[in-house]
Formats: C-alpha cells, structure tokens, sequence
C-alpha cells in the first residue's frame, strides 16, 4: 500500500528541479505543495511543468485566507508565526500537508535535482522503513554527515550548522549494524555540498560556492544514535507527518538573521526523538545540488549572530529535561526551557533573536493544536 506522500517547495521561480523526478512522483501518487510568492506566469510554466502530479500553490493571499478561514479575527496574529520572503516559509507547506493527513512529506529545495535512474521517493522510503544500515555514535557528541560523501577535498569538511567548537569536531566515532525504522531521512547531495559562508569563504568562495565538491555518497543509510547530533539539512529530506507539531522550521528574516531554521529545528527534533525512543537517517538518495551565485559577505552578514548563538543553543537544549509522550509536548518543554534560559544569555541580541524563537515555536503549537 502507497504511503499519502506530499512534496513541499518553497520557490520563487520554476521548479524545473522536479522534472526528472515526475515519473517517480507521478508513480508514488505525490502531491506537490509549491509555496510561492503568487506570479501568475510562473505558475502556469510550473503546472504545465507539473501537469499529471496533484499539486497546490500557496503564495501570500492563499496563505492569508487559509488563516483567516480557520482562525478568524485572530488569523493575523496566528499567520505571523510563518516568515515571509525566507527559506523557513516551508513550514506553511507542512501544516498544509499535515491537516490534509499527509503519511509521509518530502521537503526540496528549489536549486536540487534527481537525477539518478532509481525511484527517489522510494528510496527515502527505504531509509524510513526498517532497513539495514550503520548506526554511528560519537564521544564528541555530534556526528559529521559529510563524511559519508565522496569530496575532492583533503580532510575533514564540516556542514553548515556544525558547531566550531573543537570539541565537536573530534572525530571519534562508533558504529554498529543496525535495522531501525526512522522518522526523518536527510537525503545527500552531489554538486555543492551544503557550507555554512565562513567555510565557503575560507576555501575562496567569493560567489557564494568554492571549490569543494561532492561526487558521490559512500553509505547508503546511517542512524544517528542517541546522545549525538547532527546537522540536519532541509534541502532533501522525508519525514513522517506525525513529527510536524514539533518540526517547526525555526523563525527567519528577522533582525538580518537567516540560514539556521533547519539547523535548529533539527537540534530540537533530535532531542526529541532520542527521548521518545525514535531515530534518524542520513544517506540516499542523492540529489544534484545546483546552487546559483551570490554574494558570500550577504550570506556571511545573515548568519554570523546564528553562528553564534549555534555555540550554546544545542547545550540548552542537550541539558533540557524533556518531558512528555508525544511531539507536541516534547517540543512545548524544549520551548518553555529555553524560554527560562534566556535572561542568563549575557548577548543582548542573543537575548533578541531567542525570544522571537520562543514566542514562534509556542505559536506553532497553537497553530499545530486547532488542525490536529
């Protein structure tokens, strides 16, 4: 039996990214959920592009009356709990999804292409179920998916949102054989691994990508055991529909900062997961990474305080005694944690930009609880 399997991309453009995929998608029964910014004229290239695949756009005004039909006079005040002009509004794509009763979602990146001859849906699928794999721990308590990447680069390579701690970088590592059902699968890339901008302008990166590439995947499924975190990239992932109260991508374009609503979210999903006895995947499928040139001094300016703030966050988090038997509680303690955390940061934009979060994660809930 087909899972109920939705597709969210958050796209500005064409999302010529998902025409080497229809086949796949089209086999899968997948519906598309496109959020936009509402251009007619993309999107009748996009449903000619999609023609045979369910899909549904949502740019601003559908956005504002899925609110207001379903809150009423409080629908501004619930709908700020999504971003606008960012990344982190694929987080609408998921309540939509979630209400529809969604089994599985697949999130995409708009610059990331299948191209590989297999079923990419599938083979997220396989990473979900009860597959063989490697579950990998590490004494420094954070686990660097890069390495299960065939690069072209000398040493150890670090992914955007990995702490520059060097205590999280020593790689000492375990591993066992494994066969575990897992409740997100982050997919790989080849192409242009994902960096965070230090790294990438550290390796003469001007025009936002340097020189480092991927050119393949080494193992096809790994789990991350409990006790050890990761940084978990949204560009090609799969979840189960059932962790959305707590997958919150975190609130972005909000005091310049940017790049960190995955990298948190996953944090949390992480700590989460490790108490209710659940696990995550990293692996296949692969996917073509093509990202577009841009200035790396923006993306250094929208992610330095994230930088920052990524140093001490996943303590906080690490140290929360997470209370409750379902996502939607797990999450509402991590909240309420950090919340009470907050008045010791002694950064007073730290302070600023962690109390946005709060205020947004506990929105979410509210949110979360009217659709459940």
């Amino acid at each position: 039996m087909l899972e109920d399997t939705y597709v969210v991309i958050t796209s500005t453009g064409a999302v010529n990214n998902l025409a080497a995929s229809k086949s796949a998608l089209v086999k899968n029964g997948c519906r598309i959920i496109i959020v936009d910014e509402g251009d007619k004229s993309i999107r009748r290239a996009n449903s000619k592009l999609l023609s045979g695949v369910a899909h549904k756009f949502y740019g601003p005004s559908e956005r504002k009356t899925w609110f207001k039909l379903r809150f009423a006079s409080a629908s501004e005040r619930i709908a700020s709990v999504i971003p606008v002009k960012c990344h982190a509004e694929n987080s609408f794509g998921f309540l939509a999804a979630f209400e529809e009763g969604a089994d599985v979602i697949i999130e995409l990146d708009d610059d990331v292409a299948y191209t590989g001859k297999h079923d990419f849906v599938a083979e997220h699928m396989s990473n979900l179920e009860n597959g063989r794999g490697v579950t990998v721990s590490s004494t420094s308590r954070w686990y660097n998916p890069m390495n299960d990447l065939k690069l072209n680069a000398p040493g150890a390579v670090f992914p955007r949102g990995f702490p520059y701690d060097p205590q999280t970088r020593d790689q000492g590592y375990s591993e066992r054989q494994s066969s575990v059902d897992c409740i997100l699968n982050m997919g790989m890339w080849t192409g242009n691994p994902d960096l965070d901008s230090v790294t990438i302008l550290s390796h003469g990166g001007l025009n936002g990508y340097c020189a480092i590439r991927s050119v393949g995947l080494k193992r096809r499924k790994v789990v991350v055991d409990t006790g050890t975190y990761l940084p978990i990239c949204s560009m090609n992932a799969a979840f189960r529909a059932e962790i959305v109260p707590a997958f919150y991508q975190l609130y972005m374009n909000y005091e310049g900062l940017d790049r960190f609503d995955d990298i948190w979210s996953g944090i949390f999903l992480k700590k989460i997961s490790d108490h209710l006895g659940k696990h995550i995947a990293v692996g296949s499928p692969v996917v073509e990474h093509r990202k577009s040139q841009r200035s790396i001094f923006r993306d250094l300016r929208r992610e330095i305080e994230g930088i920052a703030i990524n140093e001490f966050l996943w303590k906080i988090v690490d140290a929360t005694h997470v209370t409750g038997s379902n996502y939607r509680d797990c999450y509402d303690s991590i909240a309420s944690e950090i919340k009470s955390r907050i008045v010791k940061i002694a950064d007073v934009t730290h302070r600023k930009l962690l109390s946005m979060q709060v205020q947004k994660m506990q929105l979410w809930l509210e949110t979360v609880d009217y659709i459940s």
